[in-house]
C-alpha cells in the first residue's frame, strides 16, 4: 500500500513536537500554522541510518539553495526528540525534525507500509516527500525517493510554486 493522496488534494493537518532549526525541543507544530508558505515534508525511516542520512545530507549541503525558495522544510520519522536531536547535532542539520511517535502522521500520509527485508515482514515509514504548496494544497508527491536524489527533486518542485 501506499499513500492514497494526490496531487491537488488537500494536506492532512497534523499536530505534532519539532525539533532544530528555530524550534527548541518539543515546540508544538500544527502544519495549518504554516499556510501562507510552502512547506516539505519528507518522511524517512529512522534517525542515523545510512540512506536517511545521505537524505538528510544532501538537504543540509543544498540548505543555503532551498532556504530562498521560502519554504519550511521538515523531516518526518517515528522517532522521539531526543533521537532527532543527537541526529540534528551529529550531521549539523539546519532544518526541524518532527516527532511523529504514534504514527498518527506517517498513516495520515499513507506512508507507514508493510516492508521486508531478508524475508521478514514488518511495518515501516515509506521513504516519500510531499510538497505543499502555500494553500495547504498537496503540490508535487515523491515516492520512494532515492536519498542522494532528493535534495535535487526539491528544488525544482519548489521553483515552479
Amino acid at each position: 500500500m501506499t499513500t492514497s493522496l494526490q496531487v491537488g488534494d488537500k494536506a492532512p493537518s497534523f499536530t505534532t513536537t519539532a525539533v532544530g532549526g528555530d524550534y527548541a525541543s518539543g515546540t508544538p507544530l500544527n502544519l495549518s500554522e504554516l499556510k501562507g508558505s510552502p512547506v516539505v515534508l519528507y518522511f524517512y525511516p529512522k534517525d542515523d541510518t545510512p540512506g536517511c542520512t545521505t537524505q538528510a545530507c544532501g538537504i543540509r549541503d543544498s540548505w543555503n539553495e532551498l532556504k530562498k525558495t521560502g519554504a519550511a522544510i521538515f523531516g518526518v520519522s517515528i522517532d522521539p526528540d531526543k533521537s532527532h536531536t543527537k541526529f540534528i547535532t551529529k550531521f549539523d542539520l539546519p532544518f526541524p525534525l518532527l516527532s511523529d511517535t504514534d504514527k498518527s502522521i506517517v498513516e495520515a500520509y499513507g506512508v507507514w507500509v508493510e516492508k521486508s527485508m531478508y524475508g521478514k515482514k514488518y511495518m515501516g515509514t515509506e521513504r516519500t516527500t510531499f510538497v505543499i504548496d502555500a494553500k495547504g494544497k498537496i503540490a508535487a508527491i515523491f515516492p520512494k525517493v532515492k536519498p542522494a536524489e532528493h535534495a535535487g527533486l526539491l528544488m525544482k518542485a519548489l521553483q515552479t510554486l
